[in-house]
């Protein structure tokens, strides 16, 4: 495999979470403790994207909220546990 192909292994504080969820949502609120606790421990950054000011995520994750991305890809919805996240943040 060529070099260039090769996912590189990113550090815990270059990695990104990312929130998307919808306000009044409690498995929103839960989640959000979650990952700030997460991202603060591991130096990872974290955002937080809103369905109702998105139309495209929320026809996409509607459904599913909270939903966690983490550098873009689905990491988990519903409910977060820490100590996955916290391992994928590491990996």
């Amino acid at each position: 495999m060529s070099p260039l192909l090769r996912r590189t292994k990113k550090k815990a504080g270059e990695r990104v979470v990312t929130l998307i969820g919808k306000p009044g949502c409690h498995l929103c609120d839960d989640a959000r403790a979650v990952i700030e606790g997460v991202c603060a421990e591991t130096g990872a950054a974290w955002e937080e994207k809103d369905i109702t000011q998105d139309e495209e995520l929320h026809r996409a994750y509607w459904e599913q909220i909270p939903v966690v991305l983490v550098d873009g890809e689905q990491h988990t919805f519903w409910r977060v546990d820490a100590g996955r996240l916290r391992r994928e943040l590491r990996a």
